[in-house]
């Protein structure tokens, strides 16, 4: 238990470093005319296939592209809509949770109708195009040891090509069956964030532990002590051994290769299934496995996060038709406003209030994908249960996730818009 409890703050310590990334990359963006100008250049084919749509009464051709294609990106006022609400939702938690907000973006597409497959490719482009709008990697470049990202970005682009190949095997053999895969592994992936989100949150409220939102100097303390599994890999001699963290040890660390390469497989595989930056599992990773430094850990997440997201979205799913590119750019016109707002109502809300949504988040996306579950397992004749009842809970589950994260939006605007004056000063 005290490894899963140590493991979940590293997790969650990732899920900051990301998104003080998204932060930045966000203000970036906003800050210049040239890249707002070319978001919006981009909407400009998306608003014109809209009323096209709409004058030709709602349908299109049964090519790719079309409602009935085998690539189901077709275009709905609908969709458009709810991609903008999830892309704002998710920043809204990154800005005020200071965690990633990528873990809703999938379940709730899924929610909506959108095809798991093609939430994945398109969460990932999503990071992608940001990442290179915003263009703030040479600022990172000073933490980040080449050596050691260069040998980890081997593995990971490794483990996001299986990841990107099983998906779309899976998508072949059933589509059902792709879907059912996807939900599972966001089951487990968010039962074991909530279930300790909420102990953790419940611990802070009877004051038995302190803050989870670590203090930069703690953390850099904690890191610069080299946990027991990072002492063991390291003392590993297995050729070749890279040399990193020169300017926190006299002479540096070294670990083999090996134990980089199969990290960055393990990081890629999540990223490419799941359709996210991978940089949660980074930081546990890397100062708990690996022993590497704060410092470096994160410089050199930021640095997978663009290349991992970027190979992802384009090698494996976008040349495959499964990026839904009109979903992308609302998420991230969405994303851009909630991650501000966020950002700026955490200087009048308590820490303690900070942790309850980061829980209620994380469960309300477990859920929404725990909920789904019955119907896939039901069409694809693993349970007996009829189909009524399993339709019924996945709208149970997909009424909650949104009435929870809806609700959670409509607090936060609401704590804005009444706090005005104090956050614009």
């Amino acid at each position: 238990m005290r490894f899963l409890r140590d493991f979940y703050q590293l997790v969650l310590e990732g899920s900051a470093a990301y998104a003080r990334w998204d932060l930045e990359t966000s203000m970036t963006i906003l800050r210049s005319k040239k890249r707002m100008g070319i978001l919006f250049l981009l909407l400009v084919p998306i608003l014109v296939g809209g009323v096209a749509i709409a004058a030709g009464g709602g349908t299109l051709p049964d090519i790719i592209g079309g409602s009935k294609a085998y690539m189901p990106s077709f275009y709905s006022n609908k969709v458009f809509i709810a991609s903008i609400f999830v892309g704002l939702c998710a920043g809204l938690i990154t800005g005020c949770i200071g965690a990633g907000g990528g873990f809703i973006i999938a379940p709730a597409l899924m929610s909506v109708g959108v095809k798991g497959i093609l939430a994945v490719g398109t969460d990932l482009f999503h990071i992608f195009a940001k990442a290179i709008m915003g263009s703030v990697l040479h600022r990172k470049l000073g933490n980040i040891s080449v050596p050691l990202a260069v040998t980890f970005l081997v593995g990971s682009l490794a483990g996001a090509t299986f990841g990107g190949m099983l998906n779309r095997y899976l998508y072949d053999l059933n589509p059902v069956l792709s879907d059912l895969f996807i939900t599972t592994v966001y089951v487990v992936m968010l039962g074991f964030l909530s279930f300790y989100a909420m102990a953790d949150y419940f611990r802070a409220k009877k004051g038995l532990n302190v803050s989870s939102a670590s203090s930069e100097e703690g953390t850099k303390g904690r890191d610069e002590e080299i946990p027991a599994m990072g002492k063991r890999l390291q003392a590993l001699n297995i050729p070749p051994m890279i040399t990193f963290d020169q300017g926190v040890t006299k002479g540096g660390r070294k670990i083999s290769a090996l134990f980089l390469v199969l990290s960055g497989a393990l990081v890629g595989l999540c990223a490419a299934i799941m359709g996210v930056g991978g940089g949660f599992l980074t930081f546990p990773i890397f100062v708990y496995g690996l022993g590497v430094s704060s410092m470096t850990t994160v410089g050199t997440d930021i640095f997978q996060i663009v290349f991992t997201a970027g190979y992802s979205s384009l090698s494996q799913y976008a040349f495959y038709g499964f990026v839904f590119y009109t979903l992308a750019i609302g998420m991230l016109l969405g994303s851009l406003v909630g991650v501000q707002v966020g950002s700026l109502i955490t200087r009048v809300i308590p820490g303690i209030m900070i942790r309850g949504f980061f829980a209620l988040a994380v469960f309300a996306g477990f859920i929404n994908r725990f909920f789904a579950m019955p119907e896939k397992l039901q069409s694809l004749g693993y349970i007996q249960i009829s189909k009524s009842a399993a339709a019924m809970m996945n709208t149970a589950g997909s009424v909650l996730f949104f009435v929870a994260i809806g609700g959670f939006a409509l607090w936060v605007f609401y704590v804005f818009f009444s706090n005005l004056k104090n956050l614009t000063r």
